[in-house]
């Protein structure tokens, strides 16, 4: 008599996704997309060019990645942290009220700054970009997402 079971594989991601565990969601517990990724079909034309994040004033912002920051301060008043990663992506985290000092080096998960107010229409919520170069990247992208698929597993042999 045959034994059918089930075993969990696990498939390897596409090649545009960064590698198993090098980066993260930058809110803890994981937090909801209150607004997509929306790249403009030209740099100058409207669009986001990030993620929105829904969190909660003060809340913890972490490092995506290992990096350096590269930019801890304000931009058109709002507070905002860079940190450059290998590989030349940049995370940018806004309004975030920074933690640590440019020329940092941090790890994923290590906290970099606390989220504040002031980001409409959906404050307080992060907003995460990614860049490589000049190029505007969807940050989700970044996030390591590993399908699982259950495949039969037939045993043979004396006590099947």
């Amino acid at each position: 008599m045959a034994v059918t079971a089930l075993a969990a594989i696990v498939l390897p991601a596409s090649a545009t996704a960064a590698p198993a565990g090098e980066f993260d969601w930058p809110l803890r517990p994981r937090p909801a997309v209150v607004r997509a990724f929306d790249k403009p079909e030209q740099d100058w034309l409207p669009g986001h060019r990030g993620v929105d994040l829904a969190g909660g004033q003060g809340q913890s912002v972490l490092a995506a990645g290992d990096g350096v920051v590269v930019f801890a301060g304000t931009v058109a008043d709002k507070p905002v942290v860079s940190i450059d990663h290998p590989g030349g992506l940049r995370t940018t985290y806004e309004p975030v009220a920074a933690a640590i000092p440019v020329g940092r080096r941090v790890t994923r998960g290590s906290p970099i700054g606390t989220l504040q107010p002031g980001h409409p229409p959906c404050s307080p919520c992060l907003h995460w970009g990614v860049r490589r170069d000049r190029e505007y990247l969807n940050p989700l992208g970044l996030l390591h997402h590993t399908p699982i698929r259950l495949k039969p597993l037939i045993a043979d042999g004396p006590d099947a």
